[in-house]
């Protein structure tokens, strides 16, 4: 199948713009709990303040009234730098309803970034979150020489935070707010985000309300069973994603209580305390709580009980599957039986760690492993994955309840069309594809025939469920002119807990490598379980680089997943020699996005001896 459509299930008609998500939700009940937040310096389980749809419109009137008083005009820039928290979605709504467009700049955004960012946005007004993005935000102003009406921030900072920006405004009347509020339409650019750049420089990506508006209807009408009244979410993703303020408007639009974190090791005690209905993960999350689960069975010497519950829970979410083509399938009496057992030694508890009340994760950012994705339907937690891009307004495609195939990233969301070129592209147009880029010579290579490049690789299958096969840049071409995309055998790897990222090279080599990049918390982790006091050479260099690990423990072990992963592809797309690596991945280290993909080519391009040596170092092992 070359090409398949999602019909558009809901207009966009009634809604100017998307402020108006917001307030069709204000006028139908504005006593709802529309957040949960967080009390400064207060514990994750102690109460969250609640806070009504109606207490937040006020609270967004109050804050753009400041904006309009220090002279903001409709159309222009406003910079948010700030961790995930509620400020930023009150920020980011109160900029919408003065008639400004929003940029958001992620918090660990190193200062050549965002100046940046301040100079090709023309912008004019900033939030910071703290006192320190404040200073950087200033010095970016100074550099890009644009004129600035001035930084405010979210923590307390006298005569230069919130508090005193909604003061300002006091003057201000509601009608002129309602008048800046309704001046964009679905056509006006809403936020120029900014992509993270893996393969090339950051492009400024123009999305518009109608992007927002449409996305949010449609998915909400598309998902019905997490899209509902009642349910809550916690958002710890950057609220600089475009993912997580797409959530958000939908929470907001159907009535979910949302609750924000800046950082993701809160986010398990949060579980108990919040008990969300739904979440949206990386892969990477998944993977570190099946290895927690699996630490704390070998600590009650539970280790071989624990892996037959694994293979359990895989087969019970394969027979999951099969049952979602054939309502009418039963699983054979050994797997229910072993089911119901390790469903009160294990399943059972893992859910209630989650907050008992989960009724589907979502997964997105990166790849997830299909056999990962089985394991969590197995628990009773099904893992819906999806797939999307900023340019996408994220979500472009998606699994849907009731028809969940591991492995895949589902059919195009409502009103979208992807197709694939000749060379396998995944190309696509509809309601979330954005309106361009900022700079027109972004856009020269960016559409073909009206449809958005993404640079991906995919296959769809006969109901239309696209599988991605890696990147069009990634793909290698070996000195006996094997074409290989990585992205598989990269996936493969990267399923073991203890592996952080998998680069396959090999580009005009005479056969492929690995680097295998360690996580250090789950090579810790995985030491103290084996009993090993000291992992000789297992150090995060200092000097930005990359260092080689031969601890002889950590590579039989990694091995393993190596082999296993060549097992599952063609000889010729397979690894013959790997090395294990130690790196800052931080993203100021310049390896990873904020969502924490590799940046596959300033990686290597500064691993390039340890790439060299693998070719010729015995050390790499075979």
């Amino acid at each position: 199948m070359r090409e398949f459509t999602t019909q558009l299930l809901v207009e966009a008609t009634g809604h100017r713009n998307a402020t108006e998500l917001l307030m069709q939700r204000f006028r139908a009940s504005p006593d709802h709990v529309a957040f949960e937040v967080r009390e400064p310096d207060a514990a994750i389980t102690d109460p969250w303040r609640q806070v009504t749809t109606r207490q937040f419109v006020d609270e967004v009137r109050a804050l753009a009234k400041g904006f309009i008083a220090v002279g903001l005009q409709p159309g222009e820039s406003l910079a948010i730098m700030s961790p995930t928290r509620y400020e930023w979605a009150l920020a980011d709504m109160a900029a919408w309803f003065a008639g400004a467009v929003v940029v958001p700049i992620y918090e660990t955004s190193a200062a050549p970034q965002v100046t940046a960012i301040l100079s090709d946005a023309a912008v004019r007004l900033a939030i910071a979150g703290t006192a320190e993005h404040a200073l950087l935000l200033e010095q970016g102003f100074e550099q890009a020489g644009t004129p600035c009406l001035g930084i405010w921030t979210m923590d307390a900072r006298p005569g230069a935070d919130l508090d005193d920006l909604v003061l300002r405004g006091a003057g201000i009347s509601d009608s002129a707010v309602e008048e800046r509020r309704l001046l964009a339409d679905l056509g006006s650019v809403a936020t120029i985000v900014y992509t993270s750049g893996t393969t090339a420089a950051p492009k400024g990506a123009l999305i518009t309300h109608g992007n927002f508006v449409g996305q949010v209807l449609n998915v909400a009408a598309a998902y019905t069973e997490v899209v509902r009244e009642g349910g809550n979410t916690i958002i710890f993703l950057p609220m600089a994603h475009v993912l997580a303020r797409g959530l958000q408007l939908t929470c907001l639009a159907n009535g979910m209580r949302i609750a924000h974190l800046s950082d993701p090791r809160d986010v398990v005690p949060a579980l108990g305390a919040l008990k969300p209905t739904f979440l949206v993960v990386v892969p990477r999350v998944l993977q570190k709580i099946q290895a927690s689960a699996e630490a704390a069975a070998r600590k009650k010497h539970l280790g071989p009980v624990w892996a037959s519950a694994q293979r359990t829970a895989v087969a019970w979410g394969r027979f999951a599957e099969a049952r979602d083509a054939d309502p009418a399938a039963r699983a054979p009496l050994g797997l229910r039986v072993r089911h119901a057992l390790f469903d009160r030694l294990f399943y059972a508890r893992l859910r209630k760690l989650v907050g008992g009340r989960l009724d589907y994760l979502l997964s997105g950012a990166a790849a997830l492993d299909a056999e990962l994705s089985l394991f969590f339907r197995g628990l009773g937690l099904p893992v819906i994955e999806g797939y999307g891009l900023t340019e996408t307004t994220a979500p472009l495609t998606g699994n849907m309840p009731g028809s969940i195939k591991a492995g895949s990233v589902g059919v195009p969301m409502p009103g979208t069309t992807v197709r694939l070129s000749d060379r396998g592209e995944v190309l696509a147009r509809g309601v979330g594809v954005f309106a361009g880029y900022r700079r027109p010579a972004d856009n020269t290579d960016a559409f073909t025939d009206g449809f958005f490049r993404t640079g991906d690789l995919g296959e769809l299958d006969e109901l239309g469920r696209l599988t991605l096969k890696g990147r069009i840049k990634d793909v290698i071409v070996t000195a006996g002119g094997k074409t290989v995309s990585p992205a598989i055998w990269e996936g493969y790897v990267e399923g073991d807990p203890l592996v952080a990222h998998a680069v396959m090279v090999g580009e005009g080599k005479p056969y492929l490598g690995g680097l295998v990049l360690l996580d250090p918390e789950s090579v810790a982790a995985w030491a103290e379980r084996e009993g090993i006091a000291d992992l000789a050479g297992v150090r995060i260099p200092d000097d930005g680089g990359a260092v080689q690990v031969d601890d002889a423990r950590l590579l039989t072990a990694i091995g393993k997943a190596v082999s296993a992963a060549n097992a599952k592809i063609a000889g010729s797309e397979q690894v013959r020699r790997f090395v294990l690596l130690l790196a800052d991945l931080s993203e100021a280290n310049g390896f990873v996005t904020p969502t924490m993909k590799l940046k596959r080519g300033a990686f290597t391009q500064r691993a390039r001896h340890i790439v060299d040596n693998l070719y010729a170092d015995q050390r790499s092992q075979a």
